[in-house]
């Protein structure tokens, strides 16, 4: 590996660690902007929902137009939004500002995940040297999800939680000029089309379910409920007319036919929707019920990241030796008792019997998360292997951002701490019914002979029984 290539691969991982941060080092600043610009639940919800769906909406849509227009520009591109949108979130002077600022981060988010990578594999497109330096990105941007919450925390009890924005300045200043000296200019895919109704109709789609979720505590008969939510309906609807009729549709038709994709993805939401969401209402249990400062919640909230972080590439190597299913199997039976654990939660509890919660969901989704997106990639051809990552990514950062809505509204204020550890024990149910389901699904569409029997079936590969495969011998 070369002196510029490494810098390149280390300028891209800059990028990708930017996306993930911004996931999860909001979270503890929650109360302190709820108190600094006086806004509501649903504000707090939106400052973490804006960012989310943005980034799950537009990803298809980034990817495309680095295919279109070259990753470099879009990765340069995706920076100085994401820069310039920080500084707007650092220094927003009402909840209103903020959540716009958040909105423009997911959309240089959108920019800067498909685009690093796809920058990085250019780079390195040797079959030796490829998976290693995906893998660095990989493991780069896995290291964000335990920074987030200890470096949020500490700098909401130092500096104030403006700096949680702020910190992507000089991150971005550095990154800016480095990208313009090691990254050569790409050619872009002469042809390439962008669908764009569907790409706005996706969007829509899901701003407006998390729009109709988060009010839905107004009851269903409110039209601050039933409005969005019959929108996105439609846009639902139209979305399914668009992508049939489409000559260049986001998601080829023919994918939705193959059982281990559709699991895969299936299971990658519901894995989002559960940890997402409990990250999200831990945080909000931790600070303000429990009144913890927000550097403590976020050394707290390490059992969960850590092992998520530490897991993704030993699982990568385990589903290489015995396919996905195995290490989603077992994720997924631990998440679910990390689910149940949430039901002995009371107000005055103690750390001991939080941690269960986080430690299940922590390891389950370790073991879930590389397996997840090895069986959604290894049921397609290998040419559509960055579709079938992106739609990957997509299914779980939209699950994520309807969790933050949904969890939101079943816990409730959590000034009222009787009533929001109640909503714990219900999102407990809630939490282990979906990865029992996903636990179902896994195992009637990865396990059934031939799930993998799609395009790729068609190639000399050895197929493994969920659907994933490895180069035949």
């Amino acid at each position: 590996m070369t002196r510029t290539r490494t810098a390149l691969l280390a300028t891209m991982c800059v990028g990708m660690f930017l996306v993930q941060l911004d996931v999860t080092v909001v979270n503890v600043a929650l109360p302190d902007i709820r108190t600094g610009l006086g806004t509501s639940l649903a504000g707090q919800q939106w400052v973490v929902d804006a960012y989310a769906v943005v980034l799950a909406g537009l990803l298809l849509v980034g990817g495309a137009l680095g295919d279109r227009f070259g990753h470099r520009r879009v990765v340069l591109t995706g920076l100085v939004l994401f820069g310039a949108a920080s500084l707007a979130c650092g220094a927003a002077p009402s909840a209103a500002v903020l959540i716009g600022g958040r909105a423009v981060q997911g959309l240089g988010a959108a920019l800067l995940l498909p685009g690093t990578l796809a920058v990085v594999t250019r780079a390195f497109p040797q079959r030796a040297e490829q998976p290693r330096a995906v893998g660095i990105w990989a493991g780069v941007s896995a290291l964000a999800l335990p920074a987030g919450p200890v470096l949020g925390g500490a700098l909401v009890s130092g500096p104030g939680w403006r700096w949680v924005f702020l910190v992507n300045l000089p991150i971005v200043l550095a990154a800016v000029p480095a990208t313009l000296v090691v990254v050569g200019r790409d050619r872009p895919t002469a042809g390439r089309r962008l669908d764009q109704p569907g790409a706005g109709l996706a969007a829509l789609a899901l701003a407006a379910a998390v729009l109709a979720v988060i009010d839905l505590g107004r009851g269903a008969g409110d039209p601050r409920v039933w409005v969005p939510a019959a929108v996105a309906v439609v846009a639902v609807a139209g979305f399914v007319v668009r992508e049939r009729r489409a000559r260049a549709p986001m998601i080829p038709p023919e994918l939705w036919r193959v059982p281990a994709f559709v699991g895969a993805n299936l299971v990658a939401a519901a894995m989002n929707l559960v940890g997402i969401g409990v990250v999200f209402v831990a945080t909000l249990y931790l600070q303000t019920v429990q009144g913890h400062p927000a550097a403590v919640a976020g050394a707290m909230l390490l059992p969960l990241f850590v092992p998520l972080a530490v897991l993704a590439p030993i699982t990568g190597r385990i589903v290489g030796r015995v396919g996905s299913r195995p290490p989603m199997t077992a994720g997924l039976v631990l998440g679910i008792l990390g689910c149940l654990a949430l039901g002995g939660l009371r107000p005055e509890s103690g750390y001991g019997r939080l941690l269960p919660v986080l430690l299940g969901l922590g390891v389950g989704m370790g073991l879930l998360t590389a397996a997840v997106v090895a069986a959604a990639v290894g049921a397609v051809d290998p040419e559509r292997a960055g579709l079938a990552s992106g739609v990957n990514n997509t299914a779980r950062q939209s699950a994520g951002a309807i969790a933050v809505a949904l969890f939101g509204v079943l816990a409730g204020s959590p000034t009222d701490a009787e009533r929001f550890t109640d909503g714990l024990h219900r999102i407990g149910v809630l939490g282990a019914v979906v990865w029992a389901l996903a636990l179902v699904l896994t195992l009637a569409t990865l396990s059934v002979p031939g799930a993998g029997s799609g395009p790729r079936s068609r190639r000399r590969r050895r197929v493994h029984p969920d659907g994933g495969s490895a180069p035949a011998p």
